[in-house]
Order: structure tokens, then C-alpha cells, then sequence
């Protein structure tokens, strides 16, 4: 665990709580407006914000888990709780992007007037809501648990502002399949925020390198630590959104461990400045290595 786990999870847990009873009020108010005003886009918000719900609460959720130690059954803790939670979010955003979108459709088969007075008032008062959440959000913790409940948000906040644009032109023009058109804008950008978090932990979760950083990059770095002969079975992956981990083999020089300490220390050092690598499994070698069914393998020297 990082030093600030505690500090940013405190915080995050204060943010999340008063996000959700905030996020709760406002779902009550777009159902009994959406329904009094016959407006599909105050019906979608709802949705959406039943969706930040779901998300405020897994994340609240993840937060616990991960503030949880380590224990001998779990020996990295609990990091991947706030993966799973994102995970889960954005699948639930394309869910209810369908959803919005197969009943634009069916709104515009079946037109149906719109109240659009009662759709700004109540936009209005969801832009300050879904504003001021994500400015929180926006200044706890930055992993994918909460960065997925912050695009959840920010998402919220321009479609609420795109529904108070659409009350207004429906005011000015009488048209109300503007509503419809409304909602289909909505589900389309529900499905832009969530496809990035989908990418990002399949990504942890598949262990595939993290995001932003370059293999090659990495081991030009070590190779760079003097002392260093060669790099090889290089791996890093993430353990969570913000903990990424490697093992790597290191050729050196056929010398004592007490001056092989120095280069490790080096090559730590190296990963920790350049690239917020801490957990580390790294094998010293001074022989040649072959592979073997997936594994590297030292080979003497005197070897056939």
C-alpha cells in the first residue's frame, strides 16, 4: 500500500457518500418531471443517474476493499476490487445507452409533447449537481475506480446541459421530436465515456502492459544502469489502476553480491523516478540463458 492510501481513501469515502444521498434527490426529481413534462431526455437522465448510482455505490465499495491490508490469502490486498467495480460501471452505461436509445425511436414513431419549462428548470439544477460531484471527484483519488464514477459525471453534466439547450429550442420552435433527438446525443456519449474504462481494466485485469507506458522504454532503461550486460523475460503489468509491477532477468558480471546490491539499488531507483514501479522480482544472472517450454533457464558455460 502507498503511504497516502488511507489519507485518499478517507477523503473518497466522504466525496462518494454525500455524491450518492446528492445523486439519489435528484433521481426522484427527473422521474416526477420527466413523467409530469412527458420528456424521454429528463427520463434518460434518470437512467443515466440511476447508473451513477450503481457506480457511486460499487466505487464506495471498492474504496473499502482496497483501504483493506494485505493478507496471506490475498497478498497484493485488495487493488482489483476498484478495477472490477469500473468494469461493472461501464457495462452498465451501454446497457442503458440501448435502452435510451431503442425508446428514442419508439418516441418518435410515437410523438408526444413535450413540457420543455419543466425540462430546463430541472437540467439547470442537474448541471450544479452533476457539476459540483465531479469537481470533487475530480480533486480524491485518481484510479480507475473513481476516474469511471468522474466520467460518469462529467458525462451527466453535458447531457444535462445538452437538455436544457433542447428545452429551450423546443420552447422557441414547438418541435418536440428535439427531445428525441436529445436522448439518442445522450446515449451516444453514455457509450464514448464508457468504452475507454472498458479498454483500461481488460487491460489490468488481461495484465497486459499498463496504460501510457512502453516495454521497449523500460528496458532501455535498465540497460542504461551501469553494470547492466543484458535484460531479457521482461514483464510489467498492474496490480491496480495505480500499482504496476515487474520481473525481469539482468545479466551482470561474474561479481559478489555485495557490489551486484549497488546495480539493484540503481536499476529500483530507475523504475521508481522514471516510471512508479515499486513491486519488483528481479533475477541476477551471469551465465548464458536459454528458453526452455516458456521458461528461461541458465545454461554453464561448459554446457552442450
Amino acid at each position: 500500500m502507498h503511504v497516502h492510501a488511507h489519507g485518499g481513501s478517507d477523503r473518497a469515502t466522504r466525496v462518494l457518500r454525500l455524491s450518492l444521498a446528492v445523486t439519489a434527490g435528484y433521481i426522484v426529481l427527473l422521474l416526477i418531471a420527466g413523467i409530469r413534462s412527458h420528456s424521454l431526455a429528463l427520463l434518460s437522465e434518470a437512467g443515466h443517474n440511476l447508473s451513477d448510482f450503481v457506480a457511486l455505490l460499487l466505487s464506495l465499495f471498492a474504496v473499502y476493499l482496497h483501504s483493506r491490508p494485505p493478507s496471506a490469502k490475498h497478498t497484493y490486498g485488495y487493488q482489483r476490487a476498484g478495477v472490477l467495480a469500473a468494469l461493472v460501471n461501464a457495462a452498465t452505461l451501454v446497457i442503458i445507452a440501448f435502452l435510451i436509445f431503442y425508446e428514442a425511436v419508439r418516441r418518435i414513431e410515437q410523438p408526444q409533447q413535450v413540457r420543455a419549462g419543466v425540462m430546463v428548470w430541472v437540467a439547470a439544477a442537474g448541471v450544479l449537481m452533476n457539476g459540483a460531484i465531479a469537481l470533487m471527484l475530480y480533486r480524491t483519488d485518481r484510479d480507475v475506480n473513481i476516474r469511471s464514477a468522474l466520467l460518469h459525471e462529467i458525462g451527466d453534466t453535458l447531457s444535462t446541459a445538452a437538455v436544457i439547450a433542447g428545452g429551450w429550442a423546443i420552447l422557441v420552435t414547438g418541435q418536440s421530436w428535439i427531445d428525441s433527438a436529445l436522448s439518442f446525443g445522450i446515449g451516444a456519449l453514455i457509450l464514448w465515456s464508457s468504452f475507454g474504462i472498458m479498454r483500461e481494466t481488460l487491460n489490468i485485469l488481461l495484465e497486459g502492459t499498463p496504460r501510457g507506458m512502453e516495454l521497449a522504454r523500460v528496458e532501455a532503461a535498465i540497460r542504461a544502469v551501469s553494470g547492466v550486460n543484458d535484460v531479457h523475460d521482461l514483464h510489467v503489468w498492474s496490480i491496480g489502476s495505480e500499482t504496476s509491477a515487474l520481473s525481469c532477468h539482468i545479466s551482470i558480471a561474474d561479481i559478489p553480491p555485495s557490489v551486484s546490491e549497488r546495480i539493484l539499488r540503481d536499476v529500483k531507483r530507475c523504475l521508481h523516478h522514471d516510471f512508479r514501479i515499486d513491486h519488483t522480482t528481479i533475477q541476477f544472472e551471469h551465465v548464458v540463458c536459454d528458453v526452455a517450454h516458456g521458461c528461461v533457464i541458465p545454461v554453464p558455460d561448459d554446457s552442450h
